[in-house]
């Protein structure tokens, strides 16, 4: 072999080398995406889910963006089809999503999905305009009522609440809006009624509250609610309290966690990152003084009603650093 020869392979070898060099170090830099399905904008979800992503971005490293969406079941849905990192799920639809049950009965099993964190709970809220008169759900018979739209665990919720107090669809006009479509027919009387599930205050809600000629929010209790609860054991006993929304007193009602859940096909190493950033004092920040709702996530009730739904690799192992597991 020539010398010249010898030379020319050494430069290319090097060449080589420095281009797979900057090819690694160009990898290593590459941000991880990470966006958040949260739900709709006039929803608790969404700003909630703003609030994280500012919060625990760090680029280059880590970059995460929350997605407005239709809640719950469309969240599961894009993860699995890799339109979304991770998604806000609330307990029961997490819960039948992973055991193939519930509204998922017949489908496949989502066993792809993994938890992150149970962030605070969701009240169910069933808002009446004031001159309906509707005091009770059975009262709803015969009326205009919105269950939300459909990708939502709102309907979800909805449909069982109804059924428990004896009220099937066919009973209502049922109509599948938006909370915040939903409450502007609610100001010119063509809807009557409208569920949401959600932490309180609700944007929709509260705007809604403040102008026309207000509203009541349902109570859902006794032997119907009790019942609900014995079927649906995702669902807690809750009160919104008075002065949440203007001339509203405290409501009881009840509510299910919600919860962050992500693909076990996202790297360890970037959950890992997420769930650290999300009980990081930056985040804590964020939280106490973004929204109301924010102050209810709580490290301490991170692992609280996960509901079979197991922890994502990358969270198991912060949690186990911060001894919240062994």
């Amino acid at each position: 072999m020539s010398l010249h020869f010898r030379l020319k392979l050494a430069a290319a070898g090097l060449a080589l080398g420095a281009a797979a060099l900057a090819a690694g170090l160009a990898f290593a830099q590459a941000p991880a995406f990470f966006r958040i399905g949260t739900g709709g904008t006039a929803g608790t979800y969404y700003p909630i889910g703003g609030l994280i992503a500012n919060a625990i971005s760090a680029p280059p490293q880590l970059v995460s963006t929350a997605v407005a969406s239709n809640g719950s079941v469309a969240n599961v849905n894009a993860i699995v089809g890799g339109a979304a990192e991770s998604g806000f799920v609330q307990a029961d639809v997490a819960y039948w999503a992973y055991s193939g049950t519930g509204v998922f009965e017949g489908k496949p099993k989502v066993e792809e999905l993994r938890s992150i964190a149970n962030l605070y709970p969701e009240s169910v809220h069933l808002v009446v305009r004031k001159a309906s008169n509707v005091k009770s759900v059975a009262d709803l018979k015969g009326k205009k009522v919105s269950l939300d739209e459909p990708g939502s665990g709102t309907l979800l919720n909805a449909k069982a609440i109804l059924a428990a107090f004896g009220v099937g669809e066919k009973d209502i006009t049922a109509e599948y809006l938006k909370p915040n479509q939903a409450a502007e027919k609610m100001k010119d009387g063509s809807v009557d009624a409208f569920f949401f599930t959600g932490g309180f205050p609700a944007a929709a809600i509260s705007e809604l509250a403040s102008t026309g000629s207000g509203i009541d929010i349902l109570p859902i209790t006794g032997a119907p609610a009790e019942k609900l609860a014995k079927d649906f054991p995702f669902f807690a006993v809750d009160e919104i309290p008075a002065g949440t929304y203007k001339d509203v007193g405290a409501v009881k009602t009840v509510a299910v966690g919600a919860h962050w859940v992500t693909s076990s096909k996202v790297s360890a190493d970037t959950v890992y990152a997420v769930t650290k950033a999300l009980w990081s004092d930056k985040a804590r920040a964020a939280l106490d003084s973004g929204h109301a709702k924010g102050k209810a996530i709580q490290k301490a009730t991170a692992l609280s009603g996960l509901l079979g739904v197991p922890l994502h690799p990358g969270a198991e192992r912060f949690y186990k650093e911060a001894g919240l597991l062994k």
